[in-house]
């Protein structure tokens, strides 16, 4: 019979706990807190209910306040957990495209950085440099085709050298 009593009393205030609470200041200057409404003609103002006691560790359903999941607390259902992962894979997958897409990149520069190099070698060596036209055959550069080459092989050296 004790057991049903604080049952009942652990009840009641319970309740009241819940209720809606009002906070209003009377005609000397002090302020009240009642759950009841305040006599008509005061200034009042209504206060929220007390915080929800926390959900226990192992609830699934999310809390009754959130509105988006970025504003959830808790732990992560699993299918969460697996969207998080695959989040997580597809960032690491373009990372890692992105990082090899710059590495060849930066391969072809060195490799048209060399040969721009090579050519600018040898028309600044004094050689005779010799060409093929359309029909196959060979002619050599006269000097103001070779400045020409040589001018070309410099811009070329510019660009992918620097």
């Amino acid at each position: 019979m004790t057991k049903f009593a604080v049952l009942a009393v652990m009840i009641a205030f319970a309740a009241t706990a819940f209720a809606q609470m009002y906070r209003w200041v009377d005609k000397d200057g002090r302020v009240h807190y009642t759950a009841t409404p305040p006599p008509a003609g005061t200034q009042s103002r209504s206060l929220s209910a007390p915080a929800a006691a926390p959900a226990p560790a192992g609830a699934d359903a999310p809390p009754a306040d959130a509105t988006s999941k970025d504003e959830r607390k808790g732990p992560l259902t699993p299918a969460e957990q697996e969207q998080e992962f695959r989040k997580r894979q597809l960032e690491a997958q373009k990372a890692r495209d992105k990082e090899a897409q710059a590495a060849k990149d930066a391969a072809a520069k060195r490799q048209n950085c060399a040969r721009a190099r090579g050519a600018l070698a040898t028309f600044e060596s004094g050689q005779r440099v010799s060409r093929t036209d359309a029909q196959g055959e060979r002619f050599y550069l006269d000097d103001e085709a070779r400045a020409r080459e040589t001018d070309a092989a410099r811009q070329a050296v510019r660009d992918w050298c620097e």
